[in-house]
């Protein structure tokens, strides 16, 4: 089989811009392998951010324009990224940015018109990973649990911490993945109030204490009870989270340092349920895996017998471009993609729309 060079593209709930990565994929003796040869994070603009922030919103006309102008930004950035490495590409591989999901109504909407990215750049592109698995009776989430299994699965369990915290892990030979909860949507949300983008390393959190209140509020959240296959959207975390982040009157310490502890109590909730062997290892990666402070609490309570391991810096933070490069590739090759057994869907399936260029 052939070795595709493929850039994947990823905009996340957290809202922190743009990856791509510029891959090589192939198949040797039945086992997938990946060389990540090329990086770059664009940061969105105040403008952007604030868009697609309140892109939930819109009017079905302006959500649409919206789809198209930020489709042709993908494609620009993309072929910048290109020139700037003088690269050969063969696909562009695009989740684009979540604006809506609300599976059970059978709705999801990832803005980046598919078509406009092929056109501004002359490559072959596949977008639209979450719809089909919608029409077979899915949640269309979590999509990286296919990455896991075929690039990552010497580790028992694969965290990814991003807007959303969640989690895969293999079950009598099934793949089992589902959102757990928060993780950077509510702390990115608290330290935007004090015009930062992120807590680094966590600093201002383990300075904080816990807002015993507030805890309990977040800790009591209905969705946690929830079976899987589930999946959260950023509807879920303005209805639910933001009224208890903005009934709570503390300091922004005292709400970081209390949010983390929530992450990390019902992250190794879900690990120490599903309890794999005496000793297990958790690979996390996104933007949470930075935290230095929120990584030292997780493995506090988790204790001794789960190790948590933060990979290289690259894997941490272009996992998830990596992973949709692969999807795009078992696209081009009709191999299945997205995993009933993570989604709910009623079939595996191998999803994503191929545009070609005009």
């Amino acid at each position: 089989m052939k070795t595709y060079k493929i850039i994947g593209l990823m905009s996340g709930t957290s809202l922190d811009g743009l990856d791509l990565a510029y891959c090589h994929i192939w198949e040797k003796d039945h086992i997938w392998h990946f060389d990540i040869k090329e990086t770059k994070s664009v940061n969105y603009s105040t403008e952007m951010l604030n868009t697609l922030k309140n892109a939930i919103s819109l009017s079905a006309e302006k959500l649409i324009e919206l789809h198209n102008t930020y489709g042709t930004w993908l494609g620009e950035q993309t072929s910048l990224f290109i020139n700037q490495n003088n690269l050969e590409v063969d696909y562009i591989a695009s989740h684009g940015h979540t604006t809506h999901h609300r599976p059970e109504m059978g709705l999801t909407f990832q803005v980046g018109s598919g078509q406009h990215i092929a056109n501004t750049t002359g490559i072959k592109v596949i977008a639209d990973f979450r719809t089909n698995d919608l029409a077979l009776g899915g949640q269309g989430a979590p999509l990286v649990p296919i990455g896991d299994r075929m690039f990552f699965n010497k580790y028992e369990f694969c965290l990814n911490l991003g807007g959303i915290s969640n989690i895969s892990f293999d079950v009598k030979d099934k793949r089992i993945a589902y959102d757990i909860g928060l993780a950077n949507m509510i702390l990115n949300y608290i330290t935007r109030k004090v015009d930062l983008e992120y807590d680094e390393d966590g600093n201002l959190a383990r300075t904080g204490s816990i807002n015993q209140e507030m805890l309990e509020r977040l800790n009591s959240l209905k969705y946690y009870l929830l079976p899987h296959p589930k999946s959260i959207g950023y509807e879920w975390f303005l209805e639910e989270v933001v009224p208890i982040v903005e009934n709570t009157d503390d300091s922004i310490e005292n709400l970081l340092h209390t949010s983390i502890h929530h992450i990390c109590d019902k992250v190794a909730q879900q690990i120490q349920l599903n309890f794999i062997k005496k000793e297990q290892q958790v690979l996390v990666t996104g933007g949470g895996a930075l935290n230095s402070y929120l990584i030292e609490t997780l493995q506090q309570k988790l204790g001794s017998t789960t190790k948590v391991v933060v990979p290289e810096k690259i894997i941490i933070e272009f996992k998830e471009a990596l992973v949709f490069a692969l999807m795009g590739v078992l696209r081009v090759e009709q191999l299945t993609n997205v995993l009933s057994s993570v989604t709910g869907a009623i079939k595996d399936s191998s999803s994503g729309v191929l545009f070609i260029p005009n």
